[in-house]
């Protein structure tokens, strides 16, 4: 007591001295500290609270299905594999690798949710054999498999942070080594401190002094994680100052876990251009191309090792550096307990392993994103995409995006100074279910800028003709691919007054010609003769039946007087290749939410078969013009064997190059053109369909039948008469007929082998000559 009566005394004897000391600090404390701190501490919890729950959209491709039997090739396997972030390491023995041997595989897949179910994990042997899967065995069991889909590849975040790629993982899914890892060698006393380590500073400040620069540092995870936030690097008190009341208000509000989960998703490890690594999640992909929970003992090191300087000990320019590093954390393991002695030693023992092509996933695809934004925004605003936590699975094939990006590169390079003036174009989709399976809209693949594939319409010149004689032949009773058309001039007014006088690409009249010559080798005057009997009215209305507005009524529609883009005639194709069915183009097939839940599926369904007669009348036809007609260049190589079927077309002065083919199992579509308008010196056979070709010499596809399919009969005609005859008859050619259809009256021959026989006779009929093949066939 009597101490406390002195010191009050004493505090009475001194407080005109200490007066206003005392009211500047508290008017300091409760003026600025306070209100700073209040501030602070709002801005804190804004942002750790956005950190946590803001989870961006992710966007992935089509799952890959291995079934035998389905069209393969090692390169194409091995790609698919190498875009999914498989890491080939001689025997597939973790889960996301991968072995390789001339054409056996053993893939060792991951496992996967997806809007239609997903797979297990499997340990897979799978042979391919002459360009398709052979075999798929189950290692573990020996069984074969009859079916199963690798994990897809993440392609892109679709709605999120421009420069940065986080891949969000809960603390409960890191691998335990990590986690007490990352405490052995960045803060062991983190479950302890209340966000500064005295301790630790005190024990770095000394170091420090003694060795008379900065050798050691004495910041908590904590620390680390408040920097990452919120401040810069600099060195000044004012910085650690906040640090420290930002660090100390983090441990007040926050349990350790979640600031330590919070530290496990932001931490910076390197940069990939323009686009930070954020995360060790982000960092197992962009270092080692594996999952986070995949990672070996070493790996998890030398990610740990690069929180002191990601820049500084970066593997891939400095590896002498980060092995040093990574070795020294392993060592730290030992220390702690972590690793036993034989453990650590065969860990340093390894080589770094960072996969040479390992990359974060982007938005690779631009024009491929760009539809896949249009198709979802019908039922998702882009808030709900940015800020959703969700899933997207598209139907893009990687292989085919990349073989087409490939295929454009390689032919304009090879067309020297007519392919330089050129920009292409790109759609490829699945014939049977009408998935969009790559777009390109530029010649440089990843080009942000004008989409040519969705936005570009340009004339389609001769690829209208398929849909003009599809709608002849969708009266059978009048007309077949035997039926004679008129390849002879015509002159007509068009609306505007001026007169339309249309010429063959060839300058020739070829007068009389059945049909099927007319299509295969696209003679416009048999054409417009053909149109204007059908009508233009009816023509116009089949076209609108895609979706087409505003099309062109007049007789130049005929020869493809209309704009489309790549995209629109993908769908007016995939009509013909689907065999007649109704199939929407989509981009998307599902949308899971933060749960694994499915919330949208984009569910196909085809429409009722229409006119499957007289489409498969077409398709017959078009794999004649590859075979005989405008694209023989496809039929005569080593393509000829996938019996394709194909349409060129070129529009007025060679400004538009097109190719439209397909095979059983997929549709290309290919433009080509200048994006002035001006002419490109280019045909549809010596410009697109030579991209068509450069792709499917990798793309992995079936063989188009060559049956005519049910509905249709074969029939021996003579093409001059119409009437049916004996195919050893001179002339005599063969032609599919819709069934009921096939011409009753019959001609014989009798006096063809009369005069070959007595050198005289005649029934005043001389055989066709037969339909050319240009040299260089263009339209």
């Amino acid at each position: 007591m009597a101490f406390l009566h002195r010191l009050g005394s004493l505090l009475r004897a001194s407080w005109p001295w200490l007066r206003i000391p005392f009211w500047l600090v508290m008017g300091l404390l409760f003026g600025f500290l306070l209100p700073y701190t209040l501030i602070l501490n709002a801005r804190l919890q804004e942002r750790f609270s956005d950190l946590v729950f803001a989870v961006p959209t992710r966007v992935y491709a089509r799952p890959l299905l291995i079934e035998p039997g389905r069209a393969m090739s090692p390169a194409a396997l091995e790609l698919e594999l190498t875009f999914a972030g498989y890491t080939p390491d001689g025997a597939g023995k973790v889960q996301g690798s991968y072995s390789k041997n001339g054409s056996r595989f053993i893939i060792n897949s991951r496992g996967y949710a997806g809007p239609d179910g997903g797979e297990l994990a499997h340990r897979l042997r799978v042979g391919l054999s002459d360009g398709q899967v052979a075999s798929v065995v189950d290692d573990a069991s020996g069984k074969p498999i009859k079916a199963i889909h690798l994990d897809p590849a993440r392609i892109a975040t679709l709605y999120g942070a421009d420069q940065e790629e986080r891949r969000i993982v809960r603390l409960e899914n890191v691998p335990p080594l990590l986690v007490q890892g990352l405490q052995a060698v960045e803060d062991r006393d983190f479950n302890h401190h209340i966000g500064l380590d005295f301790t630790a500073i005190a024990r770095a400040m000394f170091a420090n002094l003694r060795a008379g620069h900065t050798v050691q540092g004495g910041s908590t995870l904590t620390q680390q994680l408040v920097r990452n936030l919120f401040l810069d690097r600099s060195q000044n008190y004012l910085r650690k100052v906040n640090e420290a009341i930002l660090s100390l208000l983090m441990e007040a509000h926050y349990p350790k876990h979640r600031i330590l989960e919070a530290y496990v998703n932001e931490v910076f490890l390197g940069q990939q251009g323009n686009q930070a690594v954020h995360g060790f999640a982000a960092g197992a992909e962009f270092f080692f191309g594996r999952r986070l929970e995949e990672l070996r003992p070493q790996e998890i090191a030398l990610l740990i090792g690069l929180v002191k300087g990601p820049s500084y000990y970066d593997p891939r320019r400095y590896p002498d550096r980060a092995l040093s590093r990574r070795n020294l954390v392993l060592q730290q393991f030992n220390d702690t307990g972590l690793l036993d002695e034989a453990a650590m030693k065969a860990a340093q023992a390894t080589p770094l392993g960072i996969a040479t092509n390992a990359q974060l996933p982007h938005n690779r695809f631009p024009a491929f994103m760009q539809l896949v934004r249009s198709q979802i925004l019908a039922d998702f605003d882009e808030d709900a995409l940015r800020n959703g936590s969700l899933s997207i699975f598209t139907t893009l094939d990687p292989a085919a995006q990349l073989y087409t990006e490939q295929a454009i590169i390689t032919t304009t390079k090879a067309l020297g100074k007519r392919g330089a003036a050129a920009q292409a174009a790109a759609v490829v989709t699945d014939t049977t279910d009408g998935s969009v399976l790559a777009v390109v809209g530029s010649r440089e693949p990843g080009e942000q800028g004008f989409n040519r594939a969705l936005d570009a319409r340009r004339s389609i010149g001769s690829l209208v003709k398929p849909f003009v004689y599809l709608v002849a032949l969708s009266q059978p009773s009048k007309w077949s691919l035997a039926s004679t058309l008129s390849d002879t001039p015509i002159s007509m007014r068009q609306p505007d007054g001026t007169m339309w006088t249309p010429q063959n690409d060839d300058h020739e009249i070829h007068g009389e010609v059945p049909m099927m010559d007319a299509l295969v080798h696209s003679w416009n005057l048999a054409t417009v003769n053909l149109g204007m009997q059908v009508g233009l009215p009816r023509i116009k209305g089949f076209l609108e039946s895609f979706g087409l507005e505003d099309v062109n009524p007049s007789p130049s529609l005929l020869l493809g007087a209309v704009d489309l883009s790549p995209l629109q005639v993908a769908q007016m194709y995939e009509y013909i290749a689907a065999d007649g069915h109704a199939l929407p183009l989509v981009a998307v097939r599902g949308v899971m939410d933060n749960k694994g839940q499915a919330i949208k599926r984009y569910d196909v369904k085809a429409g009722e078969g229409e006119y499957q007669q007289p489409t498969r009348l077409i398709r017959y036809a078009m794999q004649q013009v590859v075979t005989s007609g405008t694209a023989a260049a496809i039929g005569n190589s080593s393509l000829g064997s996938l019996h394709a079927a194909g349409k060129t077309g070129t529009s007025d002065s060679q400004r538009d190059s097109w190719f439209a083919g397909f095979t059983g199992e997929h549709l290309a579509v290919v433009w080509m053109g200048r994006d002035d308008n001006k002419p490109t010196g280019l045909y549809g056979a010596t410009g697109s369909m030579r991209v068509w070709q450069e792709l499917f010499r990798k793309l992995p596809t079936s063989p188009l039948s060559t049956q005519v399919g049910d509905g249709l009969e074969m029939a021996w005609v003579n093409p001059q008469s119409g009437k049916r005859t004996d195919p050893t008859c001179e002339g005599a050619r063969q032609f599919p007929f819709v069934s009921g259809y096939v011409p009753e009256q019959e001609q014989g021959c009798f006096w063809q082998r009369f005069k070959g026989m007595f050198g005289g006779g005649d029934d005043g009929q001389q055989p066709p000559a037969p339909s050319p093949v240009p040299s260089n066939p263009t339209d």
